[in-house]
């Protein structure tokens, strides 16, 4: 079977009839089919701790079967993976936030490019480029609301669509359009304040 074949429709939805039917090769089918995806997605938000990245990969595709009966087809199934992904990584910083020590950075934060973020705007490109404000970028982008994290890097990292970030965050179009933009702002305030203080 081609590559481009996983992600067609009639592929998914046979695949997800099978795993309604409780086929036990269906299972392992979808596990074979995303495992290096999730994997990779996981791996890049979570840090390089394999063990962690394991236990939330295999999470997520506990959550999947559980709650096979919400997936309604109207989205790709691995954009409904990474929802679940997402809520999962979601989970974990809240519990490393319960535990972090102070001034403590989550593991992965280096996985968002901000300059990325502000390719036509060359006063804040020259902000995060500047000379020893990799540390600075990165304490700026821990700062953020959990959500606004989750936004830019669905956007700049997954190279998401608006659509399909709105099926993966569970937000309408338009309400993703408003989230991106404030993540944006709040996050060069926050370099513009770190600047200023310096």
């Amino acid at each position: 079977m081609k590559i481009a074949d996983f992600t067609s429709q009639a592929y998914e939805t046979e695949l997800v009839e099978k795993l309604r039917s409780g086929d036990s090769t269906a299972m392992e089918e979808l596990y074979n089919t995303y495992k290096d995806r999730l994997h990779s997605l996981v791996f890049e938000r979570v840090g390089r701790d394999q063990a962690v990245v394991e236990d939330l990969v295999q999470e997520i595709f506990l959550a999947a079967l559980s709650s096979l009966d919400k997936f309604r087809g109207d989205s790709q199934l691995y954009t409904w993976l990474c929802s679940i992904a997402y809520h999962k990584i979601g989970d974990f910083y809240r519990h490393q936030a319960r535990e972090a020590k102070p001034g403590e950075l989550p593991p992965g934060i280096d996985s968002i490019e901000p300059k990325r973020i502000w390719d036509t705007e060359p006063t804040a490109l020259s902000v995060i480029e500047a000379e020893g404000t990799r540390h600075t970028v990165r304490q700026a982008l821990v700062d953020l609301p959990w959500h606004y994290r989750q936004v830019l890097a669905l956007k700049y990292i997954e190279d998401m669509p608006v659509q399909e970030i709105s099926q993966v965050m569970r937000r309408s179009p338009k309400s993703v359009e408003g989230l991106l933009s404030r993540a944006r702002k709040a996050l060069r305030a926050n370099l513009t304040e770190a600047d200023q203080s310096d």
